[in-house]
């Protein structure tokens, strides 16, 4: 797994225009919590954050976070964007303890989907219902993503939760609800081609009306 870190200052002037102030000179106003400790309120530098953004593997890693000459683990919580414009409005992050398990909403990546029996075979189609699930595991093993091969699926078929081979240390949440909640991730399908006959037959002429002359000759030679 990829290796992320952040350096982080203490923040005690708060608020809204606190935090105008704070992106002003280029730093990211942020809150770290969690492990039963206080809140601290934090700044970021925001080249170094918005690099990191930059990385998939960022959203769910284990952060090393430098904070008054000392590194603590910690995960990204959450992320506020500015609606319109290109940067980051707050950051939350929480603390890690190894021996506390996490719940993480990873990617799911996708293998041989180009290739899958249904698509190169059959000439199907792919229709993803879930592009990430939520597991749950110690900081430890937490994965990058997870992986689900298509391979051998096809048309007509779909790949569940259940389907997915976790690595060691990992459940998904949903899986651990019981029945009913064995979701189904991508399926392959046929899509219909509604064709329409077309009428390929010239349509026939329309009798051209006789003119009022044309009649009167007809009537005369009667």
């Amino acid at each position: 797994m990829a290796k992320f870190e952040l350096a982080a200052e203490a923040r005690e002037d708060l608020g809204k225009g606190a935090s105008r102030r704070l992106r002003r000179l280029n730093k990211i106003p942020a809150v770290l919590y969690g492990a039963g400790r206080p809140a601290w309120s934090l700044s970021l530098k925001e080249n170094q954050l918005m690099r990191n953004l930059q990385e998939e593997a960022f959203y769910a890693a284990i952060i090393e976070l430098e904070y008054d000459g000392k590194k603590q683990k910690v995960f990204l919580r959450d992320l506020q964007r500015h609606p319109s414009k290109p940067f980051v409005l707050h950051v939350d992050l929480q603390r890690v303890r190894d021996d506390v398990e996490m719940t993480v909403v990873l990617p799911i990546h996708f293998l041989n989907e180009d290739t899958a029996h249904g698509i190169k075979i059959e000439g199907g189609r792919l229709q993803r219902n879930l592009s990430d699930i939520e597991i749950v595991c110690l900081p430890g093993v937490l994965p990058e993503y997870i992986e689900l091969d298509l391979a051998d699926l096809k048309v007509g078929e779909a790949l569940h939760l259940s389907d997915i081979k976790f690595p060691e240390g990992v459940r998904s949440t949903e899986l651990e609800q019981g029945e009913g909640h064995d979701h189904a991730i991508v399926s392959i399908f046929v899509p219909k081609v509604v064709e329409e006959e077309e009428d390929t037959s010239a349509p026939e002429a329309p009798e051209a009306p006789k003119s009022d002359v044309a009649a009167d000759d007809e009537a005369d030679e009667a």
